[in-house]
């Protein structure tokens, strides 16, 4: 989510359109989609195309796939019908027979209960809003009817299930929130003909201040909160968009967060995290409901020191055992009081317990302030436990309260947090200002670390750390712990820091090669460079520079910044690039030797972005003249070497078959002349 790398894309042919969201199957870890309305298809990460996916073409229209955990799949159909996925592989073409008549679905969600599927979907016909209640596995169905409003109707819909009632909540157009109670009712009754009439109770009208917000969309987050996305009017200002929290119970406003950057409109909640669309990208955030209480409610709002929307709750408070990471709220007057009254009650609780009985939230509120000894010591042995789900978000808990400590201060406890990273499968996701710090810190080793091990690392801070690598000198990293694993099988370096060079048989490129096939005589001095084919960095930058070109990036994001690199400093990353480049066609598979070294394609991947970037700046500048001839003259020496492969292309395919039709167990040694 920090920066936006598709992990996994799957196209469909031209013409073919996804009719219904994407589900994720949580048994078999396999996606789920329909296209075109009828077309089944099932596959997993690893499948590259669409087209060879398990396919399945149903005979009915499909709605919406709800995926439940431990519940399997059901597929609603527009006509009402619904189905478990299972019961359709087995036969696709089945009936699926209609429920609702003329009738168009707009709303659908699945639950658990008493570990059964239940399936509430609304329908509207004629401005008239029904509700059906299924259990599939039973076959029980119930149909309603909705109270009619005046003069405003359901813009949304959400519910939730507690205690064997379905709680259905209605969003209405005239800005206020309806309850309806459904109870499940029992499986032996009959399907009444006669449609039961549902009665609504207000629950909720977005008036705030003279100010009146329009919803877009909701999320029951439970029994006693909901989540409302929309549209802040106030008299004589400009509608803000923004998200809210409200409490049900008590009938107040919890907080929330304007989103300036705009959104589409749709808000969706999964296990404590929201997703929504905040400008051009996807937001994710992770909140925490407090246990809704009368005092809490109250003193929350008599805090309040503003007429207009506020944020009333702490995003960041560490309770339980759930670290809560979250946007930051604008303002937070009203925390401070509460805050510190229950800081120093949990603390006094806190104190009687022992260490290990501690949850990682307490632990890490308790010795977030400690001293520097103790606090490195108490995360240590935190970090020891047995392992548990939540064992890796507490380690980047850590992280981040070591990186805030480092923050403009001497403090900087560099082998620990070396020995985290090298020990824990983390992102930068987990704790985004590890990087920042080492950067700060000059750490190049920690960078490196990162780089080679961070899936996610932003454009920003790949272009930060090889700026830094270019800059710092030889010198300063002579003293430095660097893992040179990725060049000590192709930079060997003796004692007098002089490169031992070995021979190389370049793939259809020799140094004696004439120079008039560029267009351009270079002058016999300054030829030495690319004869002696020494790498024009040491071993630590070399290696410090390999671990940026192994970093995943997206060229639209990098490019930008990349232009932004001093042209001497792009003049000798274009160099240190080409050197590896002879380096890879030298060799007869194009690999170079050791441990994560560059591959030929991240070589050029590189080559190209630079030149991008920079060509029109190399080639003004007399320095890379020479870089620019030399490189042009093997690429084109290259070119040139398979084009002559190419020629024979035919002749080669020719004796493979001849080989083929020969008996094997004969011998034989003949001449073949290729003209």
């Amino acid at each position: 989510i920090s920066d936006q790398k598709p992990l996994g894309c799957w196209s469909l042919k031209h013409g073919q359109i996804l009719t219904c969201p994407v589900v994720c199957n949580f048994e078999t870890h396999e996606y789920i989609a329909v296209h075109d309305d009828k077309v089944l298809r099932i596959w997993k990460s690893e499948d590259i195309s669409l087209d060879k996916a398990f396919k399945a073409t149903l005979s009915a229209d499909v709605y919406r796939i709800h995926s439940l955990p431990h519940g399997g799949l059901l597929v609603l159909f527009r006509g009402g019908g619904v189905r478990t996925l299972d019961e359709l592989l087995e036969a696709p073409q089945q009936e699926i027979e209609n429920v609702i008549s003329g009738e168009a679905i707009r709303w659908s969600g699945a639950f658990m209960e008493d570990q059964q599927p239940v399936l509430i979907f609304t329908t509207e016909k004629d401005e008239d809003f029904f509700v059906y209640v299924q259990k599939p596995k039973l076959n029980s169905l119930h149909k309603y009817k909705l109270e009619q409003q005046e003069s405003a109707k359901p813009l949304c819909f959400t519910a939730h299930i507690t205690n064997q009632t379905v709680t259905l909540l209605c969003l209405y157009s005239n800005d206020s929130v309806y309850q309806i109670l459904i109870p499940l009712q029992q499986d032996t009754e009959e399907e009444e003909e006669e449609k039961e009439i549902l009665s609504k109770s207000l629950l909720l009208n977005f008036s705030i201040s003279q100010a009146v917000l329009k919803g877009t969309s909701l999320v029951a987050l439970d029994k006693d909160h909901i989540a409302v996305l929309g549209s802040l009017n106030a008299p004589k200002k400009q509608p803000k968009e923004c998200l809210t929290i409200w409490n049900t119970k008590f009938q107040t406003l919890q907080t929330s967060k304007e989103l300036p950057l705009g959104t589409s409109g749709q808000l969706w909640c999964y296990e404590e995290k929201f997703f929504l669309i905040h400008g051009k990208v996807l937001t994710v955030i992770m909140y925490k409901c407090e246990t809704s209480s009368l005092a809490a409610a109250v003193g929350k709002l008599k805090c309040s020191q503003t007429p207009d929307v506020s944020s009333f709750m702490n995003w960041n408070t560490l309770e339980d055992e759930e670290l809560v990471v979250s946007f930051q709220s604008q303002e937070s007057v009203g925390l401070k009081a509460e805050s510190r009254m229950n800081l120093r009650s949990k603390k006094s609780i806190d104190a009687e317990l022992p260490f290990d009985s501690l949850s990682p939230g307490q632990v890490l509120a308790r010795f977030k302030d400690a001293p520097n000894y103790l606090l490195e010591t108490k995360f240590r042995r935190l970090m020891a436990r047995p392992p548990t789900p939540d064992l890796q978000a507490t380690v980047g808990s850590v992280v981040n309260v070591l990186t805030d400590r480092c923050k403009n201060s001497k403090y900087y406890p560099q082998d620990f947090l070396q020995e985290i990273v090298e020990t824990w499968d983390l992102s930068y996701s987990l704790c985004p200002d590890l990087m920042a710090v080492g950067l700060e810190k000059k750490d190049m080793h920690l960078l490196q670390t990162c780089l080679e091990r961070f899936p996610d690392i932003p454009e920003e801070i790949t272009y930060a750390c090889l700026k830094a690598f270019l800059s710092i000198s030889e010198a300063h990293l002579e003293n430095t712990d660097v893992n040179l694993d990725s060049v000590i099988c192709y930079i060997d370096v003796e004692s007098d820091k002089k490169e031992v060079k070995t021979e190389i048989v370049e793939n259809g490129f020799s140094a004696q090669m004439d120079q008039d096939m560029c267009g351009t005589k270079i002058p016999k001095e300054s030829q030495s460079w690319s004869d002696d084919e020494s790498c024009p960095v040491g071993p630590q930058k070399a290696a410090l520079l390999n671990a940026v070109l192994h970093s995943a990036y997206t060229e639209t994001f990098l490019l930008p910044h990349l232009k932004n690199l001093p042209a001497q400093e792009a003049v000798l990353f274009l160099r240190y690039l080409y050197y590896l480049y002879v380096k890879c066609s030298g060799k007869v598979n194009t690999t170079l030797p050791g441990i994560r070294s560059p591959t030929i394609n991240q070589i050029m991947d590189w080559m190209c972005l630079l030149l991008d970037a920079h060509f029109t700046v190399m080639v003004m500048l007399p320095e890379a003249k020479e870089l620019l001839s030399n490189l042009h003259r093997f690429v084109r020496a290259q070119v040139r070497f398979y084009s002559e492969l190419n020629k024979i292309e035919g002749s080669l395919r020719e004796l493979q078959r001849l080989n083929h039709l020969r008996e094997s167990h004969t011998y034989s040694i003949e001449v073949l002349e290729i003209i």
